[in-house]
């Protein structure tokens, strides 16, 4: 009879032997506080909404202090540019043409969800091309949660607007959002820089730059109330 050396004993024959090993279960053997033992299941609707809410407020806040590069890429998730998305396009419907008729709305809320995730996807495509090592979701959460700053400039400069305008509020308006379309380029990048091959690192910034520039633009054009 002819054996092999495995801990799969297989015979000709087709019989087989003894397995080794063990089965290990969900929360078995597991200390107090370790992660594992944690089950969504037996959570409440209130314990899972605020955990979430909390997640989404903390990748927020990593990118108004982008120093944990994980923080966005380790659990990545489109709630928050959901928010920020219709956050911005529910500020900017509602505005008057250059020929002063009231508008209907529809088509600057369009355009910001056409630039958002369109915009998003073109711009994760070309990192994709140029060899980098992020998935497609992780970059696109990445280029959304990073609208934050280009959001908090859209409201400052929408809160401007109700005084008197003069010339001075205009470059003031412009300030805000240079600053917003800076931040937002350089939070993206100090999470997105390292998942780039060398050498095509520039290939990879333009389309970024050029994707928060249109939206700061939507934000310093935005000039009625």
């Amino acid at each position: 009879m002819t054996t092999f050396d495995s801990k799969y004993d297989m015979f000709p024959s087709g019989d087989v032997g003894v397995v080794e090993g063990e089965m290990n279960f969900p929360n078995q053997n597991q200390t107090p506080g370790d992660p594992m033992e944690f089950n969504t299941l037996d959570e409440p609707i209130k314990e899972t909404f605020l955990r979430d809410l909390r997640a989404v407020g903390n990748k927020f806040y990593h990118v108004l202090v982008p120093r944990e590069k994980s923080s966005l890429l380790k659990e990545w998730d489109l709630w928050g540019p959901l928010l920020l998305c219709t956050l911005m396009a529910t500020i900017l419907q509602g505005s008057k043409d250059r020929g002063g008729t009231n508008g209907d709305g529809g088509p600057e809320f369009a355009e910001v969800f056409v630039l958002v995730w369109i915009g998003a996807a073109v711009v994760t495509l070309n990192c994709k091309l140029l060899g980098g090592n992020i998935s497609f979701f992780q970059s696109v959460c990445v280029l959304g949660y990073c609208l934050f700053p280009i959001a908090l400039a859209l409201v400052v400069c929408r809160v401007i607007l109700f005084a008197p305008q003069t010339t001075f509020l205009f470059f003031l308006r412009l300030v805000i959002s240079l600053i917003g379309f800076a931040w937002a380029t350089f939070a993206s990048m100090k999470f997105l820089g390292d998942s780039q091959p060398e050498g095509k690192k520039a290939l990879a910034v333009y389309p970024i730059c050029l994707f928060y520039f249109i939206l700061s633009w939507l934000v310093m054009s935005h000039t009625n109330v």
